[in-house]
């Protein structure tokens, strides 16, 4: 988990704009649909305050049970494992649904956007943030670019192909808007949200290219290279990266859209 904890700490800015879109209100109730490792619960469970509730969902056990341990003694949050595609929630439920980074997996995306207006009352409000192109995200774009040249095309991630879930599925407006607007949702506007992102929170290019290859598409793309060729793999993420280093850290451009909705 603590590559995870550096996750948070890279993506957290992008994930508070959508939280500022939301509005979260005191007293209300929130789903957080792909919760990961707690940091968001935490997040909405404070702006909910102490008459608010907070239910966090993901399919991940492990991340659960990091979320568990760190919204530990709050009673205002609670947790499922389960696939908010499909989950029995209760309907009508939420004031307001939140997701940073969490609903680009969906198998059927229609079905699971239904099933969230489902759960959320008639006033209810829906705001999350999704990653534009890939060739608009360099932090994950260049490593993937420097490994693809030494891997065979067919080390290409799955979840980069045309229409195929993934973290850059949701990246055509249009298609955001299809989807909501056939799953019942109304108003739905989508906001670039454009900024730099600090890789990792890696203080040196060390620290970011360890982590480039444990996480993102170049890392997934490696997944079965021989180990004879990691030591170059490692040298090509390294020249990737190295234009973005500084003294404070590195630091790579991002633009994800901020999309809010009303049931």
């Amino acid at each position: 988990m603590r590559l995870q904890d550096h996750t948070d700490a890279m993506i957290d800015p992008v994930g508070r704009a959508a939280m500022e879109r939301l509005g979260v209100a005191a007293g209300e109730r929130i789903l957080d649909v792909g919760c990961g490792c707690g940091q968001t619960l935490l997040q909405l469970a404070e702006l909910a305050g102490p008459s608010g509730h907070v239910l966090g969902v993901d399919i991940s056990p492990p991340m659960l049970t990091r979320a568990r341990e760190r919204a530990a003694g709050q009673p205002t949050i609670a947790l499922a494992l389960g696939d908010a595609q499909t989950y029995a929630f209760a309907p009508g439920a939420f004031d307001a649904l939140y997701s940073r980074f969490g609903v680009m997996f969906f198998d059927d995306p229609r079905a699971a956007f239904r099933n969230l207006r489902a759960a959320a009352r008639s006033s209810g409000r829906l705001s999350f943030v999704c990653w534009q192109d890939l060739a608009k995200n360099p932090w994950a774009s260049r490593p993937l670019e420097a490994v693809m040249r030494l891997l065979p095309a067919s080390a290409m991630p799955d979840m980069l192909r045309e229409g195929r879930p993934g973290a850059f599925f949701m990246s055509d407006p249009a298609r955001v808007r299809a989807i909501l607007g056939d799953a019942g949702w109304k108003d739905v506007s989508v906001e670039a949200v454009e900024m730099p992102l600090h890789l990792a929170g890696a203080a040196t290019l060390d620290e970011a290219v360890e982590y480039s290859l444990q996480i993102g598409p170049a890392a997934r793309a490696m997944t079965d290279a021989p180990e004879a060729l990691k030591p170059a793999l490692e040298a090509a993420l390294r020249e990737a990266l190295a234009p973005f280093a500084g003294a404070g850290g590195v630091f790579v451009d991002s633009a994800a859209f901020v999309v809010g909705a009303r049931a």
